[in-house]
């Protein structure tokens, strides 16, 4: 029997050159999944993505998805893409192991947590309050430009970086700090700004934008002091949950997030097409 992919549906293009189409995947004539293939926005058409793999439930276990993620690959490459984004739930076992075995590596993942009832407390002598419109402007500033470089170092192109940094700022802060739920504060100890902290709602409660420790006070346990009064960010704003998005090099905030008790609910995979 023979696995393929099967068009379900007209290629959509647009002008910037990103194009996605859905695709059935077939065994000899008859259906057995489905999925959408897509090179990827932000990168720009040479970086593709597979999305929403998924195969039918009694053909499951039968190499089906192996073969149409391989000529998904095989579409992408006629694209022009020369690299693959994929992201799988933490709790599809099946796609995980699909990930590994088709040589895909995890460069982030997105965790969340369930919140206690009860505000949990900051460790003695260290405050919170709302960052300073000064602060904000010279944080603002920093925060594009590190924002930027983060996307340079995924293949971006310099100009298109800055650009995504701009929009997307743009797109989250539309007021700057005084956007209806967002929350920028400032993490003091003995007086003294250690950290800042940048939360708004989401589609699971409330997030975690942008958490940090000030280079020269790292190491004190101000991360965990940031992350719980993001916790009190969230009650006092009626959130039950509270999520991020963490690099997978980064092992001091992942063993962090673990020891508060943040699990995994997606991991992000990459690799190039060669």
């Amino acid at each position: 029997m023979t696995t393929t992919l099967r068009p379900s549906g007209p290629l959509q293009q647009t002008t910037a050159g990103a194009r996605s189409r859905p695709y059935e995947i077939r065994v000899n004539s008859r259906r057995a999944g489905s999925l959408l293939i897509a090179s990827d926005t932000p990168f720009g058409p040479t970086v593709g993505e597979i999305r929403d793999l998924d195969v039918d439930g009694p053909d499951r276990r039968r190499g089906r998805a192996t073969v149409a993620a391989l000529a998904a690959e095989e579409v992408l490459r006629g694209w022009g893409c020369r690299r693959v984004r994929v992201s799988v739930p933490a709790a599809s076992a099946g796609g995980l192991r699909l990930a590994g075995a088709l040589g895909y590596v995890e460069y982030s993942r997105r965790l969340a947590k369930a919140l206690p009832a009860a505000a949990p407390a900051l460790s003695e002598g260290v405050l919170d309050r709302p960052m300073t419109p000064a602060e904000y402007a010279l944080w603002s500033a920093t925060a594009r430009e590190v924002y930027a470089a983060q996307w340079t170092g995924r293949g971006m192109s310099a100009e298109a970086a800055h650009a995504k940094s701009a929009a997307d700022h743009r797109a989250l802060l539309p007021r700057g700090p005084d956007t209806p739920g967002v929350t920028f504060s400032v993490l003091e100890a003995a007086g003294t700004p250690v950290g800042h902290l940048w939360t708004a709602p989401d589609e699971e409660g409330c997030y975690v934008y942008d958490v940090e420790v000030g280079a020269a006070h790292r190491g004190r346990g101000y991360g965990r002091d940031l992350m719980l009064l993001a916790e009190r960010v969230a009650l006092a704003g009626g959130h039950r949950r509270l999520a991020l998005q963490v690099f997978a090099g980064n092992a001091p905030a992942l063993g962090l997030y673990a020891s508060l008790g943040y699990r995994p609910t997606a991991f992000h995979y990459a690799k190039d097409l060669l």
